[in-house]
């Protein structure tokens, strides 16, 4: 039976979600899929690197019952790794969309220390997909990601094995929780600034959210997708890029009583050679199935040269992200 030393970068809402996603799922992992797990390796901004190849208690990390800091503590995450005999990598540190450092770096110090690297967080998928993907290849061992985009639901896994021989020509999609929840609040007669609260009070916006309202978020994964899935050699920065905050309370409210809705639309659409990428507010009709998404819902319409494909998820919290994450850790134990 598989035993898998698991480390874990970042110890927020998404890697607290992971660690009891896997305590629920530990009796199911183990009948169906021959997986037994423990924790090695735990690190954070607030608490720091902590390593213990026999394992950690997870209840009592959980609970918020640190182990007494090592004499010597790693001095880098190859170290931290080594110490960890990690054979599985999680990365699950916050998003710099404009980098995707430092968690690029720890993806690929984790593939080089012989562990499998798994990642919530998109920004090593746009910069340095290709890199990460070959290093992978080289030691025999999986880069995986697909919790990076509409959470849980099977985007990037889909295409290899669910769509073989099929042409990618362009999707687009609703893909930024946060702007949803927001342009939502605001029909319903909040401000702009307490719609924001609201969505922040639900744990969907960050406390800076910067990157959701100006469209950053959703350019990460508009790009990352039309990487990984199109092959377009695309720059975050060549997106084409509106957020929402040049939309006004009352143009929202107006158009939304008139049987419209506005909402933060990525688009990505084949042009010969090349692949453009655009996020811009779109005022939709009430018919487009985009208009009709609630809450923290998400959609996506791909148009392949066969059929057009959609796929919607409906609500989902921080367990639907770390359950990503865990689809990702079978994928591994089952090739």
């Amino acid at each position: 039976m598989p035993s898998y030393n698991l480390a874990i970068v970042g110890f927020g809402n998404v890697g607290r979600a992971l660690l009891r996603l896997l305590i629920a799922k530990e009796t199911e992992l183990r009948r169906k899929y021959d997986i037994r797990w423990r924790l090695t390796g735990v690190a954070t901004r607030r608490v720091g690197w902590f390593a213990d190849a026999d394992g950690f208690n997870p209840i009592a990390l959980l609970n918020g019952h640190w182990p007494a800091p090592a004499a010597a503590a790693p001095r880098n995450v190859r170290e931290w790794l080594e110490r960890a005999k990690a054979d599985v990598f999680f990365e699950a540190s916050s998003l710099e969309a404009h980098t995707g450092q430092p968690a690029l770096e720890h993806l690929k110090v984790a593939l080089e220390s012989g562990a499998h690297a798994i990642s919530a967080n998109k920004g090593p998928v746009v910069h340095g997909y290709p890199e990460l993907s070959a290093l992978a290849k080289e030691k025999n061992r999986k880069f995986l990601f697909e919790s990076t985009v509409m959470d849980g639901v099977p985007i990037f896994s889909l295409f290899p094995l669910g769509l073989p021989a099929t042409e990618l020509r362009g999707f687009h999609g609703v893909l930024n929780s946060t702007t949803n929840v927001v342009l939502t609040e605001i029909e319903k007669g909040r401000t702009f600034a307490d719609a924001v609260q609201r969505a922040q009070a639900l744990g969907i916006a960050e406390t800076d959210p910067t990157a959701d309202l100006d469209g950053w978020d959703a350019a990460v994964k508009l790009t990352a997708l039309a990487i990984v899935l199109m092959g377009a050699d695309v720059k975050l920065e060549q997106v084409k890029r509106t957020g929402i905050r040049e939309l006004s309370e009352e143009k929202i409210r107006a158009v939304r009583a008139a049987g419209m809705r506005y909402k933060l639309v990525c688009r990505a659409e084949r042009k010969g050679d090349s692949v453009q990428c655009c996020v811009q507010p779109e005022l939709l009709l009430a018919s487009d199935a985009l208009a009709g998404l609630e809450g923290t819902s998400s959609a996506i319409r791909f148009d392949l040269d066969m059929f057009g494909l959609s796929i919607v998820e409906h609500n989902p919290g921080i367990e639907a992200t770390a359950y990503g994450l865990l689809a990702d850790l079978v994928r591994v134990a089952v090739g």
